[in-house]
């Protein structure tokens, strides 16, 4: 066994020390459930400038996701700010400097194939303004409406038949109905050896007094839709090494890799 091989053997029995050692799960919950509650911890971090809504831990693995999978098509529901967009564009942005770089060629960023699809029913003026004026904005393609509306969904697929490679993110309307539609329409876009990324799960783990003006809840959130949706669609499978090296993570139970 080289060295490049022991240190990933070693990672991985951390990953499973992790895994086994309940009171850090508790511990985890605990302090995202008080962080979240003190300071809106998710509200606070941004990516090249634009505001993202996600914990830094989810970041990082969202890159090393899309450096493992190397998707041609991200397809995400929900852009608020537009930081996740942005993220995920200057990733693949950064995935054809190392293809240029391999091939010995020179980038032309106008050429390249690899997009980020977002999808909101509420694209608010201001942040769409923002996002058209980033650097990223040439990698991103936004529509307007609901997730699960049936012409939404027959643009977003009509578009997803040009790409090879897709991988999904849902992180919009956090209700049951809502997500299990979504993944019903979406998770079926996703290739091979990718994901489909169920964001907000943690809604499950949380106090219903977290959320007095949503329709969402204890069993009525994402992580329920996602059982509903595994208990029929066996070619998902829910990747527990991503949360378990995490650790603090709104997505627990969410990242579902096709087999």
């Amino acid at each position: 066994m080289d060295q490049i091989e022991l240190f990933q053997q070693q990672v991985q029995q951390n990953i499973e020390r992790l895994a086994n050692d309940t009171s850090l799960h508790k511990l985890s919950l605990e302090w995202i459930l008080k962080a979240g509650t003190v300071g809106a911890y998710a509200y606070n971090f941004q990516w090249l400038g634009r505001p993202i809504i996600q914990c830094p831990q989810d970041m990082v693995a969202m890159q090393e996701l899309i450096w493992q999978i190397k998707p041609d098509l991200i397809i995400e529901t929900g852009i608020a700010h537009g930081g996740s967009l942005i993220m995920n564009a200057s990733l693949l942005a950064l995935l054809d400097i190392c293809d240029a770089i391999e091939a010995d060629t020179t980038l032309n960023p106008a050429k390249s194939e690899r997009k980020v699809l977002g999808i909101d029913i509420d694209i608010r003026a201001h942040n769409r303004t923002a996002i058209e004026a980033h650097p990223m904005s040439s990698r991103i393609q936004m529509i307007e409406g609901s997730s699960i509306a049936p012409e939404v969904v027959e643009q977003v697929h009509t578009i997803a038949k040009d790409y090879k490679c897709i991988l999904v993110c849902l992180d919009s309307n956090h209700t049951h109905d809502h997500v299990l539609a979504e993944l019903k329409m979406y998770a079926p876009l996703v290739s091979q050896g990718s994901y489909c990324i169920v964001f907000d799960t943690l809604i499950e783990d949380m106090p219903d007094s977290t959320f007095p003006d949503r329709p969402w809840g204890s069993a009525n959130n994402p992580k329920t839709a996602v059982r509903e949706y595994l208990k029929n669609n066996q070619e998902f499978e829910i990747d527990k090494n991503v949360q378990n090296k995490l650790l603090i993570t709104v997505a627990p139970d969410g990242y579902l890799r096709r087999k």
